[in-house]
């Protein structure tokens, strides 16, 4: 089968670069698209994945306008020569437009409920939209829900064994606590009218706590004086290696606290958008959800004042874990059997099951680690 997958966002490349190794290696091909905003060209060179670019994307809405035509005259242009058989992509409008116009289908993959404009430009082009069941959304008849997160395509124990030598890479002692921070831009078009931490309160969480542990900011934009000798300085790929070992993680960005969560470390995230998937981490005591700053430092403090929050977290993320399934495993399954995948989930939505991440206390030798339970 010949695919062709969107990237337009760092998550995207983690969402499926496992994805794309295995089922190449079963024989399918893949033309990879990618925008080039952020991280995610030097991502997908990371991991070796090929790419064709589809150009950096705009801020503004004038911009963000001429820059959506323009994105499906490139992807359009190399699916033209590549001529997929799918079209994959986790809500990218680009990819589902351009599938229509080669009659092919599209699989989109989507649990950002607020995102109103990429869903009011993906869905109707799209003929199958994976949610996780904690999603919140109605989307219709094309909507099939999995037991799962994203953020399990590539943080679950098959694939991910964090490194310890990130002590090192921070200039830690080994085991000596840190806080990581984040901070977003706000530029997404979601994002318009939500705020997070404000500029005082970031001020002070990072004076007082800094007193006790190191302290550490990663950040969409460029960072002010007053924070910017506590930026993060590893390689964007070791960042979750950071997050695995964190303390504490407090923040604005809805995926690293997520990221968080699947990794066990406690995470505070202050946004005044939340998600399915952040309500249902929080559920199970691994996210302390805020909508403003108030309450933040008191809150961080008083898991930081906890002698064992790690090893209780620890056993919150075992819980989780026994409810989900392997994601990345089920994506395998649903594409290489689609459509046929698509009508056993809606009729026995229960299969899934047969991907549930069941052992997680003895997960393969090859990817055992201290904190798996």
């Amino acid at each position: 089968m010949k695919i062709l997958l969107d990237i337009g966002h760092p998550a995207h490349v983690h969402y499926f670069k496992n994805f794309i190794k295995i089922m190449e290696d079963k024989g399918h091909q893949f033309l990879i698209t990618s925008r080039n905003k952020e991280i995610e060209h030097h991502l997908l060179k990371q991991y070796k994945i090929a790419f064709k670019s589809r150009g950096k994307g705009k801020n503004s809405l004038i911009g963000k306008a001429i820059h959506y035509f323009i994105a499906i005259s490139v992807i359009y242009r190399h699916a033209k020569r590549f001529y997929p058989d799918l079209f994959i992509s986790f809500g990218s409008p680009y990819a589902a437009i351009t599938s229509k116009l080669f009659s092919k289908p599209h699989i989109v993959f989507n649990d950002t409920e607020h995102a109103k404009l990429s869903h009011l430009l993906t869905d109707s082009f799209s003929n199958i939209i994976l949610t996780p069941s904690c999603y919140k959304r109605n989307l219709g008849e094309n909507q099939i829900q999995f037991d799962g997160y994203m953020e399990l395509c590539y943080l679950h124990y098959n694939y991910f064994i964090p490194d310890p030598n990130i002590y090192c890479a921070l200039g830690l002692k080994k085991d000596e606590k840190f806080i990581i921070m984040r901070f977003v831009s706000w530029n997404a078009n979601h994002d318009i009218g939500h705020s997070g931490l404000n500029f005082e309160m970031k001020k002070k969480i990072v004076k007082t706590l800094s007193k006790y542990v190191r302290l550490f900011i990663s950040s969409e934009g460029d960072l002010t004086d007053d924070f910017n000798r506590y930026k993060i300085n590893i390689p964007p790929e070791k960042m979750h290696d950071a997050l695995a070992y964190a303390t504490l993680f407090i923040g604005e960005g809805a995926t690293m606290a997520s990221e968080c969560a699947v990794l066990g470390t406690p995470a505070i995230y202050v946004n005044s958008l939340t998600a399915g998937t952040l309500d249902d981490q929080e559920h199970y005591g691994l996210i302390n959800g805020f909508r403003n700053s108030i309450g933040v430092l008191a809150k961080a403090l008083d898991l930081l004042n906890r002698p064992n929050l790690k090893e209780e977290c620890k056993i919150r993320r075992q819980k989780m874990l026994f409810n989900k399934i392997d994601v990345t495993a089920f994506m395998i399954w649903f594409v290489d059997n689609y459509p046929e995948s698509s009508k056993i989930m809606k009729e026995t939505p229960k299969y899934q099951y047969r991907f549930r991440s069941t052992d997680f206390a003895n997960p393969p030798a090859n990817a055992r680690h201290e904190w798996a339970g």
